[in-house]
């Protein structure tokens, strides 16, 4: 496995908002992967678990919502750790778009 990916998003609109607005998006991020993905998901406490399914692989991530930011974390398997950079790219691009 390679190193997880690490990225912090900022907010301004308190825990219980950014969890309401996580969990009606989250199903967004399917769209975001050519060919389309299945996405399932968990909360425990302030931390949100979700698996990305796509293309026969697996993507364990999570996000922890604080005051001011959520801390978002992806555990990228085997050969997915090539694109890294550009997964890292589209999560900073993209998440702040989930708060939306």
């Amino acid at each position: 496995m390679s190193a997880p990916i690490e990225v912090n998003i900022p907010h301004s609109l308190g825990k219980a908002a950014v969890r309401d607005r996580l969990d009606g998006g989250i199903g967004k991020i399917g769209r975001l992967i050519p060919g389309g993905a299945g996405v399932e998901h968990r909360w425990e406490g302030d931390t949100m678990h979700f698996t990305v399914t796509a293309m026969g692989q697996a993507v364990g991530c999570r996000a922890t919502v604080s005051d001011s930011n959520v801390h978002a974390v992806v555990d990228l398997p085997g050969f997915l750790g090539l694109f890294a950079g550009k997964i890292r790219d589209v999560i900073q691009a993209e998440g702040p778009k989930l708060l939306k």
